[in-house]
């Protein structure tokens, strides 16, 4: 099981890989300044979709960033 240092330092190594440095840090503190819910903020996207595209961009999603880690089978 990773440790919220582990998640955190993942999250923002991929927040620096996508928006670069400075732009990671404004993200991180817009979220920190924001009452932000991700929750809402996710749900308020998805609402505005149907399942179609929603089930479309999954499927894009996943050609564009195959899953190459070790899953765990239940």
């Amino acid at each position: 099981m990773k440790t919220s240092v582990d998640i955190m330092d993942a999250g923002f190594a991929c927040l620096v890989e996508n928006l670069g440095v400075v732009n990671a840090e404004r993200f991180v503190s817009m979220i920190k300044r924001e009452n932000f819910d991700y929750t809402i903020w996710r749900r308020e996207y998805f609402d505005k979709l149907d399942l179609d595209q929603i089930s479309i961009e999954a499927e894009e999603y996943v050609h564009r960033h195959p899953h190459s880690g070790r899953g765990i089978r239940v």
